[in-house]
């Protein structure tokens, strides 16, 4: 109850365009990404299946109409290995098309990236994104809600079985592949640095 008034039990809520929900997951939001993403592609078949388009601009407008619309809200996803796969066949199915490939030509993932003069890959935007929101929250005051928040430790038992990788586990593991070390975050150029940046070729 809050000021005379009785709050609600839902079983999910949206915030600032994302989905939170009772299972404490992002599972239902990222599907939900997904299933956008898709629907834009298709919206947008007669474009990247059109041969007097260039690559460059197909690619241009993938990263503005679906990506964008696919990686919204991902600072604070928990990847799994499922949705991984998934996400990442949502960028490739948007590259076939624009480059008039269907999936029965069995050309592998890696030949259309270098045809379409992509380096990396959409688990990498996702990383960067996160350690870019991570260095912003550590930047900040300890007194800080976010950053409090962040540092928050349950004190509830743990359940049993094998624990599943928290968010700070991946950010963790995206810096160690980056060189990245504690308190590199303190020198915003370094830390840019080396974040690193998808890099587009054509």
């Amino acid at each position: 109850m809050n000021d005379g008034k009785i709050i609600t039990h839902c079983q999910n809520y949206n915030y600032l365009g994302v989905i939170f929900d009772s299972t404490g997951t992002d599972n239902h939001e990222i599907e939900r990404r997904i299933t956008t993403a898709k629907k834009a592609i298709s919206c947008l078949n007669g474009i990247l299946w059109n041969k007097n388009i260039t690559k460059r601009r197909k690619f241009n407008i993938y990263e503005t109409l679906v990506k964008s619309s696919l990686l919204y809200g991902s600072e604070n996803w928990r990847l799994t290995e499922k949705y991984k796969r998934k996400l990442e066949a949502v960028e490739m199915d948007a590259m076939r098309r624009s480059l008039r490939i269907s999936r029965r030509e069995r050309i592998r993932n890696e030949t259309v990236k270098e045809m379409m003069g992509i380096e990396g890959t959409l688990m990498d935007d996702i990383e960067k994104r996160q350690l870019i929101w991570y260095g912003h929250i550590q930047r900040m005051s300890e007194t800080r809600l976010p950053k409090q928040v962040m540092n928050w430790q349950p004190a509830e038992r743990r359940k049993r079985g094998r624990p599943k990788t928290s968010w700070k586990q991946g950010v963790v593991k995206a810096m160690s592949t980056r060189n990245l070390q504690e308190l590199d975050w303190e020198d915003r150029r370094r830390w840019r640095q080396g974040v690193g940046q998808r890099r587009k070729t054509f």
